[in-house]
């Protein structure tokens, strides 16, 4: 077990120092001006593409400029600028839901920390995350589709079972310095290389210290 932790940490240093060099600078690929709008694109975002959802906002934020703007609004009129959007129903009334609630219960302003930002329609622990590690620059580890994959697939968390797991472990084990950033590693990795269906190994600069690449490597040997 003793030995079995040194080499998890060892990886976990190998993959902070190859992507501290190799990139550097790893920002959401949002667009958005300031927190509110970071929180509906991250709300719209839920299973779509920040592409679809940076061709979506500029019309919307146009219309609904404010939180008080959207509180004031409908599920109706919302949805007729998010409707090329996955799940335009659901995500109109969370966006109307969370409007109102930042009027009514924090003056228009989101919150800074995870439990109220949770209080918010819509608004789950991997919402709340990113806004902590994006809006607010804080140590935090949101995890999503791409996170939960390539960690357990490099061996990061190969034992994590649920996101919650893997949020914990990869936490644990990252630099607090690095942790927002690693998010972010993490997701473009998955993204653009490390990809669900064919992970593109022969461009990987981590496949060294990658468990996956490792098993595959050595079934074909």
């Amino acid at each position: 077990m003793k030995e079995y932790k040194i080499k998890l940490q060892q990886k976990y240093d190998a993959f902070v120092v190859h992507f501290s060099e190799h990139m550097p600078i790893a920002e959401s690929e949002l667009h958005y001006e300031n927190s509110y709008q970071l929180l509906v694109a991250v709300i719209l975002s839920a299973q779509c593409t920040d592409k679809r959802v940076n061709m979506t906002t500029p019309a919307l934020f146009g219309r609904f400029p404010t939180p008080q703007d959207m509180a004031a609004s409908t599920v109706e009129e919302i949805y007729t600028y998010i409707k090329s959007i996955s799940y335009p129903n659901n995500k109109a009334k969370n966006l109307l839901g969370m409007a109102q609630t930042l009027v009514g219960d924090f003056n228009g302003v989101v919150p800074n920390n995870l439990e109220d930002l949770q209080k918010l329609p819509g608004v789950g622990r991997k919402t709340a995350n990113v806004m902590m590690a994006v809006a607010f620059d804080q140590p935090a580890m949101p995890v999503d589709t791409h996170v939960f994959r390539v960690s357990n697939r490099i061996g990061l968390t190969k034992n994590s079972k649920n996101v919650l797991e893997t949020e914990k472990t990869l936490v644990a084990h990252l630099p607090k310095a690095v942790i927002s950033k690693a998010h972010h590693w993490l997701i473009l990795h998955g993204r653009y290389v490390c990809l669900a269906r064919k992970p593109k190994c022969e461009d990987c600069g981590i496949r060294g210290i990658c468990d996956f690449y490792g098993k595959t490597n050595n079934t074909k040997s």
